[in-house]
């Protein structure tokens, strides 16, 4: 597509979390491919995390602003990685400062943004852009269900805080959860507390935004779309996902530049069978604890399928608090039929691999698009923050799942886990079936004229004519 010099400028606001970072990049390289002007507003130490955009679209800026202070964060802290879930609530709240520096840029910018796309933990920019004068439209780099799960939540917290399961009539499919299984951003929530009312009153402004795009897509979860534009008022929602799709290897960030490719893992796999082999992994963030750790281990073993099986490094002082190692002689055991990866795994790779029949996930949004774009079937493991929303719309509404276990601390039976794993994997299950399907809507949904390529045009129609 031709670019113009008069290319509308928008200035993209990440949030600095490895699992909202990611999808907003690769929507940023499909908005620069389509010709707008785009900056981008980062802190120093989360820079790194655009080398590979910035090297694919030279002319994309950078807006680079320090970090301010926050007494919760560690010195130098600047990527929720470095916290975990307990990380979120400073962080946004450190970020708000930046209000002043980002008005003193604008204001002294030749050609400033006519848009700012922010980030759904970033809801306070709304304001930011009001004063501006231009439109602000809320990136999630989670579902739908999760959106209107939390606009619910939101406008009616003082009647739902004390209830053991909350309801949610207004919802399609009228889904109810228990307290605990709430969004972990909502559950920290306490009334007059200054930092958790700026949260609160954020996600609140999401709802009064002038747009919203999501990384999914109709086929997945056309029915929330829809409700967030009757929620909305307007038809400015768009599915635009899966994002990760259509770069295919381009997709922007997800290069560990530290770490070996990982080809041993995938020559391992190579002399496995079609659809054999379950890969488990957790996501970035979270780390199980011994006892949980034993019984994974002892289900796997006992389920005789082959895995690869990712385990996050960890400190001597985690170890103090009580966090697992893999058990001793567990690998010995194993050999052959199973791998242990520490650290670093190259997870779209492996995920796509033939060998790959199932995925033991915590059903974080990424893992969860990851695991439906190659079709493999999901062992559903949620633990907290979206996973028990997204475990349900993919095990209850979609029946492309089984759930094994749920809940952040929960032990599950070494026992029936590897029942479950074992009857799972074997022969073609309604479920893997299903996998299968959304596998190819997804790869349509990006496709020329697929829904989620229609929804990508209209959102760039729309940002090409604020700058007229």
């Amino acid at each position: 597509m031709p670019t113009s010099t008069k290319a509308a400028h928008i200035l993209i606001f990440p949030y600095p979390a490895q699992g909202h970072m990611l999808p907003i990049l690769d929507l940023s390289h499909q908005l620069s491919l389509r010709g707008l002007t785009l900056t981008i507003l980062i802190t120093p130490k989360n820079l790194p995390a655009l080398n590979p955009l910035l090297s694919a679209h030279p002319s994309i800026q950078t807006l680079v602003l320090p970090l301010p202070h926050h007494p919760s964060l560690p010195p130098g802290v600047e990527n929720v990685r470095e916290l975990g879930n307990s990380g979120n609530v400073p962080i946004i709240n450190a970020l708000g400062k930046l209000h002043d520096p980002i008005i003193q840029w604008f204001k002294s910018h030749p050609n400033p943004p006519v848009a700012l796309i922010s980030d759904f933990f970033l809801g306070w920019t709304l304001h930011l852009a009001n004063q501006l004068g231009i439109p602000r439209l809320a990136f999630y780099s989670s579902g739908a269900f999760l959106a209107s799960v939390l606009n619910f939540l939101w406008r009616n917290v003082k009647t739902v805080r004390s209830l053991p399961v909350v309801n949610f009539p207004d919802l399609p499919r009228s889904p109810g959860f228990n307290a605990d299984h709430l969004p972990s951003v909502y559950r920290v929530y306490r009334e007059s507390v200054p930092d958790l009312e700026f949260l609160r009153d954020g996600f609140l402004a999401n709802i009064e935004s002038w747009g919203a795009v999501f990384n999914s897509f109709d086929e997945l979860e056309g029915e929330y779309l829809d409700h967030l534009r009757k929620e909305m008022g307007h038809g400015r929602v768009w599915g635009v996902g899966p994002l990760s799709l259509p770069g295919g290897d381009e997709t922007m960030g997800r290069v560990n530049p530290d770490e070996s490719p990982g080809g041993g893992v995938l020559s391992w796999l190579d002399g496995c069978p079609d659809g054999s082999v379950v890969y488990v992994c957790f996501g970035s963030q979270k780390l199980l604890n011994r006892d949980q750790m034993e019984a994974l281990a002892l289900g796997l073993e006992r389920s005789g399928i082959r895995f690869v099986w990712v385990v996050k490094s960890v400190s001597a002082q985690q170890m103090a608090d009580g966090y697992g190692l893999i058990p001793d002689g567990f690998e010995d055991r194993v050999s052959g039929r199973g791998i242990v990866m520490k650290g670093w795994a190259p997870q779209i790779p492996i995920l796509s691999h033939r060998a790959v029949g199932g995925f033991l996930s915590h059903c974080g949004w990424n893992s969860l698009l990851e695991g439906v774009v190659v079709g493999v079937m999901i062992l559903a493991w949620p633990m907290e923050a979206d996973q028990f929303v997204d475990a349900r719309l993919l095990v209850e509404d979609l029946g492309a799942a089984v759930r094994v276990c749920e809940g952040g601390d929960s032990v599950p039976d070494s026992v029936e886990l590897a029942r479950i794993v074992a009857e799972s994997m074997s022969g073609n299950t309604d479920q893997k079936v299903k996998a299968k399907e959304l596998r190819e809507r997804a790869i349509q949904a990006v496709k020329i004229g697929g829904s989620s390529w229609k929804a990508l045009e209209g959102l760039v129609t729309e940002l090409a004519q604020l700058g007229r």
